[in-house]
């Protein structure tokens, strides 16, 4: 998955400005054609990632813990492996990194079980744009903070829109107007809004680590093969405790496999392949189909109901994602 700020993502940016010793090339470079696959690729890898939320409701006797540390645990334990190579040449640098990859796995290991959760409590579609739409959001002020990045005029303008589209979400569904499928309460809805939260910055926390990484000369492969399996050790726990149910039905456990191998591995290497043909800026923009793909599906497949008010909370999340990584013609 992705984090924009009032510049492009910093795992993006950090890929496509060097040239990695995992043979990443610059996408300035690819050709017309080359540049189209490597939308499609990324196009393909939002729609997968999209698709999460409504996966999860398939396996409604998994709780949420389950699912997440299923998903991100089995998906990062296979990044890790199949960047095992990478990950054993750089060690030593690796090693002398050891507090931002132990945060980096640390947030790893949250996100999910926020994210999930978050869904669980609030809804496919609120609990997917809080997560994801203000994951943008948090990563700038991340680098605002420890960075010491400033804050553009670019960067206020989305934030002020991101933020309001999430209130006009939220507010529809604390009102009831979008809970009759799933029956939750005000407090459940607001809840999940929160661990929305606390999922965009456990997301945008792991994206700055592995950015951190990267920028000190590590590979990308070892990099998110390192953050991502290591946060995938630590969700072990919480599967071995929760995941009885993903073993009770042929449904749960495909639901489970699914998880771990489509969305979270696979999503990813299409997303990796992508970034070696086009901009960070495009591929960015082009991400924001995640959101419009779960909020959809969620209506059309799990039955929720989205009124007015909600939709136009998820025009404005995008419309604030779009400003925060625009670039114009020249960065496309």
């Amino acid at each position: 998955m992705r984090e924009g700020s009032s510049r492009s993502s910093p795992v993006v940016a950090a890929a496509v400005r060097t040239r990695s010793a995992d043979g990443d090339r610059r996408p300035s470079t690819a050709r017309p054609s080359a540049a189209t696959v490597g939308s499609l690729c990324v196009l393909a890898a939002s729609v997968l990632w999209g698709t999460t939320g409504t996966a999860a409701t398939f396996a409604p006797g998994v709780g949420p813990l389950a699912i997440g540390a299923v998903a991100m645990g089995l998906g990062g334990l296979l990044q890790a492996l199949t960047a095992w190579a990478h990950i054993a040449r750089e060690r030593r640098p690796l090693r002398a990194c050891g507090g931002t990859v132990a945060l980096g796995a640390l947030a790893v290991a949250v996100y999910p079980l926020a994210f999930y959760t978050s869904m669980r409590l609030a809804g496919v579609a609120v609990g997917t744009v809080v997560s994801l739409g203000t994951a943008p959001l948090a990563s700038a002020l991340i680098e605002r903070v420890l960075d010491g990045g400033s804050l553009t005029q670019r960067w206020k303008a989305g934030a002020a829109l991101g933020v309001l589209g999430t209130v006009l979400l939220c507010a529809a569904e604390t009102l009831g107007a979008g809970s009759a499928a799933r029956g939750g309460s005000a407090a459940e809805t607001v809840l999940g809004v929160c661990l929305g939260l606390v999922a965009a910055t456990t997301y945008a926390l792991y994206s700055w680590a592995a950015h951190r990484l990267i920028t000190r000369g590590i590979s990308s492969r070892a990099a998110m093969g390192t953050v991502f399996g290591l946060g995938g050790v630590l969700l072990l726990p919480v599967l071995l405790a929760t995941g009885a149910p993903l073993l009770a039905s042929w449904t749960n456990a495909a639901v489970g496999t699914y998880m771990a191998l489509v969305p979270m591995f696979t999503g990813y290497v299409l997303f990796g392949w992508g970034l070696t043909h086009v901009r960070a800026s495009t591929a960015t923009t082009l991400t924001l189909l995640e959101p419009a793909v779960a909020a959809v599906l969620a209506v059309l497949i799990v039955g929720e109901h989205l009124p007015g008010v909600g939709w136009l909370g998820v025009g404005l999340v995008g419309a604030g994602l779009t400003v925060l990584t625009w670039r114009g013609s020249a960065g496309a």
